[in-house]
C-alpha cells in the first residue's frame, strides 16, 4: 500500500457525525448492500441458480433422513415395551402381598409404570385363546403366578440399565422369576444408534461441501471484481466495507438454499406418502409422516444461512485483504 493511502482504515472515524446519524447511515449501508448483493445474483441468473441447487440438495439430504430417522418413532410405537420387565411371583404370593411389593415399588426412581396381572385373570384369558378351556376346568388349583409388568423410565430402559434393573428385582423376596429379553433390546437400540450415528456423518460431509462450494464461489466473485475493489480501496473503502456485500452473497446463497431444500423435502415425503399408507394398511394401521413443520423450516433456513455465510466468511477474510493497491 502506498503512503497516500496510509491510514484510510481509520479516515472514516476522524469525522465528526452525530451517533444517531452513525446509526442511520449503518443500517441503510447493510440495507442498501444486501439489495445490491441480491440483484447482482439476479443479473447473473442461471449461474446462481445453479448454486443455489447444489445447496439445496446438499442440504435436502441429511434433512429427509433426519426427519425419516425421526418418524421411526410412530413405527415403532410398541418398541418402549421391549425394555418392558415381567416379574413372575411366588405360586404363594397373596392378592396383599403382591400391593405392598408394588407399593414398595412404585417408590424406585428407575421405574416409570407397573401393571399387575391377576393370576385369575390371566387363567381366563389362557382359556379364552387357548384349546384347553374344558381341560382346565379339571384343574384343583391354579397353576398361574401373579405377574407384575415393569416399565423403566426413558433413562433406564438402554439394554445395560434395564438388566441392572432386572438383576434388582430378582433380589426381591416375591419375585420367582424376571424376563427381559436383554438381545432383542440390544439390537434395537444398537439399530437406532448405527442409523443416527450415519445421519450424523452425511450431514456433517455434505454441510462441509456447502461451505466449501459457498467459499469457493465467493473467491471467484472476488477475483472477478479485483479491479473494482482496488479502485474502492483507492478512494478510502474500508474492508469491512468492501467485505459486506460478498457476506450477504453468502447469506442469500443459504437463505434460498435452505427454502428450495425444504421445498424438495415436502415433494419427497409428498411422493412417498402413498406407498407408506399402502404398506401402513397391510398392518392394520395408520402412519403419517411428521416433522415438517415450522421448526423444521426454521431449523433448516438457519442451518443453511449459517453454513452460507460461514462459506463466504472464510473466503471474504482470505482474499479481500490480499488485493491492494500498489
Amino acid at each position: 500500500m502506498s503512503l497516500l493511502f496510509k491510514g484510510r482504515q481509520h479516515g472514516a472515524r476522524r469525522a465528526s457525525i452525530p451517533f444517531y446519524q452513525r446509526i442511520g447511515m449503518f443500517f441503510v449501508s447493510h440495507v442498501r448492500q444486501a439489495l445490491s448483493s441480491l440483484g447482482e445474483l439476479y443479473r447473473n441468473l442461471a449461474a446462481s441458480l445453479m448454486t443455489i441447487a447444489v445447496l439445496g440438495l446438499s442440504i435436502t439430504l441429511p434433512s429427509t433422513l433426519y426427519i425419516m430417522l425421526e418418524n421411526t418413532e410412530q413405527v415403532s410405537a410398541g418398541w418402549e415395551q421391549a425394555s418392558e420387565i415381567s416379574l413372575f411371583l411366588q405360586p404363594q404370593m397373596q392378592q396383599g402381598d403382591v400391593q405392598q411389593l408394588m407399593t414398595r415399588l412404585k417408590l424406585w426412581p428407575e421405574i416409570d409404570q407397573l401393571e399387575h396381572i391377576d393370576k385369575g385373570q390371566a387363567l381366563e384369558e389362557f382359556k379364552r385363546l387357548s384349546e384347553f378351556g374344558d381341560a382346565l376346568n379339571y384343574l384343583d388349583n391354579n397353576p398361574l403366578p401373579h405377574v407384575i409388568l415393569v416399565t423403566p423410565t426413558s433413562k433406564h430402559s438402554s439394554p445395560t440399565a434395564a438388566g441392572k434393573l432386572l438383576n434388582k428385582l430378582k433380589k426381591q423376596r416375591e419375585v420367582d422369576v424376571g424376563q427381559l429379553d436383554i438381545q432383542w433390546l440390544e439390537r434395537l437400540h444398537g439399530l437406532v444408534n448405527v442409523a443416527t450415528e450415519l445421519v450424523t456423518l452425511i450431514a456433517v460431509l455434505l454441510f462441509l461441501a456447502v461451505v466449501l462450494i459457498i467459499g469457493n464461489t465467493i473467491r471467484l466473485n472476488i477475483l472477478n471484481k479485483r479491479d473494482e475493489i482496488l479502485v474502492m480501496k483507492l478512494v478510502g473503502a474500508t474492508d469491512a466495507f468492501i467485505q459486506r456485500p460478498f457476506l450477504y452473497t453468502g447469506f442469500w446463497y443459504g437463505l434460498l438454499g435452505g427454502l428450495m431444500a425444504w421445498l424438495t423435502v415436502a415433494l419427497l415425503l409428498w411422493w412417498v406418502s402413498d406407498s407408506i399408507d399402502n404398506v401402513a394398511s397391510l398392518y392394520s394401521t395408520q402412519f403419517t409422516l411428521t416433522g415438517l413443520d415450522g421448526s423444521a423450516l426454521l431449523t433448516m433456513l438457519g442451518l443453511s444461512v449459517g453454513l452460507g455465510l460461514a462459506g463466504s466468511f472464510i473466503s471474504v477474510k482470505k482474499h479481500i485483504r490480499l488485493i491492494e493497491p500498489r
